[in-house]
């Protein structure tokens, strides 16, 4: 079977309300990228298509909580998202928006052309309903215990727990997103796909024609689903936010978000067409292309079951060729949330740690959920780039070049004779290209990544072996050859690693000189940022390209003159990380805090009640740990009315140096109670602050002996 040239490749298009966190980029955005840039690399015609999902109930919903419009909160957002991607790298050939006038379109006309066949059934049912708020409740607007697995917070089309897919009148016990209501059940009319009459042909069309090459947690959901039995699923919504429905009765509702947000594919691959002077029908229609889908778990059925029974219904589109979805990524052992701030944002790590993008690509992708949840921890991250970019790639490409420069002045030297050692590191450098291909194109791109730092590995065990450093002194002809083979190695490595580390592979080929026009060699893709939205597959002057590496006799010929060397990678010292462990540990304190059940007030007493009370100042003038306690101080207490001894349980939050000479309150008439032998004859009265630690009820203006007075 000839391999397709033309690829459609699509991502999981975000919601527009809030940032891009390292779960999006390690689950949908870094793998497409990779695949992407190596499609464009080896010659194919690439559609790269994104966009932002502006018509989901969360953007509503945070709408409400903002007081602002949800046209406010997109836009703010959509541009955020959109320059993230760009800083990062995410090399989009067009990144749209579905509130762009070509989705609203491009979405209107595909729901008319399926209603006009017929494909969709039209029901009067019972929907949850909030008469409070005056409105039918959908979606994310519904909260309570999933029926699968008892997570008491799942939504109303999912839940974010099990990842089992729900209708809002699965739930048990929902509640109202908007006002904490028990909603009620009131009927409306909707639109509904039925999934049920597409049944055999999706059993047929995934079961019996991809089990072999999709992903197993990807085919073994989707079986599940259908082993269940498919059921006709809303189009349409009441709703009074997104793509109105195009339909007779369909005042005040609007396109259903998992019905309009796919749809933005498409639409955002006429945007780009149109720009491009190109025939967007040939990347959805055509038999020859090639559509792949990138998106976390989360979204699988969307993807492998609805979107494909559209598409189908609708009938002149291509199917998908693979949905290479991945798992979730934690963080730190826990899970990702973006209400409870548990995450890693895209903004927040460009400004951390400028100029370090590749260091984050490297590490998703060396540690992403191909085919299982995984974890990110910020002393992983340290060392893979500490351990493996550093002390791996980094370290050989810099050898090379200060080599070349100290021994050569630059220029590339001509080999003598090969040995069998040279002939085989120069035959192993023309077979990287295709394993790390093959790995990449059944999409494992963990391993394609690693496949690229073995050849990093195998530059710093050949230079370590052959030692020019002391060749250099005994023997320049055999000096010359090992530094023309490790050039060619650094070559390679420069063209090989544009998919994994793009700003790292134009940064090394600008100090080798890979360039046919060298007028363009002080040209970096820091300077190009906008080729991340506006990407063209137009001819490249590299000098070496992604085949060439196999096929070429040399990468770098004999005196070719490269530049000097700089440092493609920096360490990350400890202080570093330990400022982003600070920053979770300081969310994990705020949401504890925010979590923190008041205790109920105890029972009424009077003012009679109250007045028994004699609570006094005091200073404390002794204070010494109680043996074998970890809580209890021994305390001498000058109350003014006399001195005496309190045991006070205070010595996890106090040391008995820092507490002499504090003045403090103290309940002088509570009756004497012996605590590990010692009688207490009082009371230190503490509180607590909002993060939990102990502190004096400190009365500093008072006389020692004063009585507290109430007024």
């Amino acid at each position: 079977m000839n391999k397709p040239k033309r690829y459609t490749i699509t991502t999981a298009l975000p919601y527009t309300n809030g940032p891009i966190h390292i779960g999006h980029l390690a689950g949908v955005y870094v793998p497409a990228d990779i695949y992407a840039r190596y499609l464009r690399l080896t010659g194919n015609d690439v559609a790269f298509i994104g966009g932002s999902d502006e018509h989901g109930v969360p953007i509503t919903i945070k709408a409400k909580n903002e007081g602002v419009s949800p046209q406010d909160i997109v836009d703010k957002y959509h541009a955020i998202i959109k320059k993230s991607f760009v800083d990062f790298g995410i090399t989009f050939d067009n990144y749209s928006r579905t509130s762009a006038p070509i989705h609203h379109e491009t979405a209107s006309e595909f729901f008319k052309t399926l209603n006009d066949k017929g494909a969709f059934i039209e029901e009067t049912s019972e929907q949850l309903y909030d008469a409070e708020a005056n409105q039918f409740l959908a979606d994310r607007f519904v909260v309570g215990t999933c029926p699968k697995c008892g997570n008491e917070e799942a939504y109303g089309d999912q839940c974010e727990k099990c990842g089992t897919s729900l209708n809002a009148t699965d739930l048990i016990n929902p509640k109202s997103a908007i006002t904490g209501n028990v909603p009620t059940l009131k009927q409306t009319k909707h639109w509904f796909l039925p999934l049920d009459k597409h049944e055999a042909f999706l059993k047929e069309w995934i079961l019996e024609g991809h089990k072999k090459d999709w992903k197993p947690n990807v085919y073994g959901q989707v079986k599940s689903w259908i082993d269940d039995g498919l059921r006709p699923r809303a189009v349409t919504r009441d709703l009074d936010w997104g793509i109105p429905v195009p339909a007779e009765g369909g005042e005040g509702k609007v396109l259903y978000v998992w019905f309009d947000a796919p749809i933005g594919y498409i639409s955002s691959t006429k945007e780009w067409a149109a720009r491009e002077g190109k025939d967007w029908e040939l990347y959805w229609k055509d038999k020859d292309t090639k559509l792949v889908h990138f998106i976390g778990k989360d979204n699988i059925v969307f993807h492998c079951i609805i979107f494909p029974a559209m598409l189908k219904a609708e009938g002149s589109y291509i199917l998908p060729d693979n949905v290479p979805a991945n798992e979730f990524l934690n963080l730190e052992g826990n899970k990702l949330s973006t209400s409870k701030n548990w995450a890693v944002w895209l903004p927040e790590y460009l400004e951390d740690f400028p100029g370090q993008q590749d260091v984050l690509r490297y590490a998703l992708n060396a540690n992403a959920p191909e085919t299982k949840d995984n974890d990110f921890t910020w002393k992983d991250f340290q060392a893979r780039n500490n351990n493996e970019l550093v002390a791996i790639f980094g370290n050989f490409i810099n050898r090379v070049v200060v080599l070349t420069n100290k021994y050569y002045e630059g220029i590339v030297p001509a080999p003598s004779d090969f040995t069998q050692v040279d002939a085989e590191t120069l035959a192993a450098i023309k077979a990287y290209p295709d394993v790390i291909a093959s790995s990449i194109e059944r999409y494992r791109f963990r391993e394609a990544g690693q496949e690229l730092m073995n050849l990093a590995r195998l530059g710093n065990k050949y230079l370590a072996d052959e030692e020019p450093w002391k060749t250099i002194k005994v023997d320049e002809s055999r000096t010359k050859t090992i530094m023309y083979v490790a050039l060619q190695i650094a070559s390679a490595l420069a063209t090989l690693c544009e998919p994994f580390l793009p700003f790292t592979s134009e940064k090394l080929k600008n100090i080798l000189k890979l360039r046919h026009n060298e007028e363009q060699n002080d040209e970096v893709i820091s300077n190009k940022k906008e080729i991340a939205t506006t990407h063209k597959n137009e001819s490249r002057n590299d000098a070496v390209s992604w085949n060439d590496v196999s096929t070429k006799k040399e990468l770098l010929p004999a005196n070719h003159k490269i530049g000097k060397a700089e440092l493609l990678f920096s360490k990350i010292e400890d202080d570093t990380i330990q400022k982003q462990l600070d920053k979770l540990e300081a969310s994990k304190k705020a949401n504890e805090i925010a979590n923190t059940a008041v205790e109920a007030q105890k029972e009424t007493i009077t003012f009679e009640d109250f007045t028994k009370l004699d609570i006094r100042v005091g200073t404390i003038l002794e204070a010494e740990k109680m043996p074998k306690t970890k809580k209890l101080l021994k305390l001498k207490v000058d109350t003014g009315i006399d001195t005496r001894t309190i045991v006070s349980g205070i010595a996890e939050s106090f040391s008995a140096e820092e507490v002499i000479g504090k003045r403090v309150t103290v309940l002088v008439n509570l009756a004497p109670r012996a605590l590990r032998g010692v009688e207490s004859q009082g009371m230190i009265l503490m509180t607590e602050t909002a993060d939990g630690k102990l502190v004096f009820v400190n009365p500093d203006d008072a006389e020692v002996g004063n009585g507290l007075q109430v007024s």
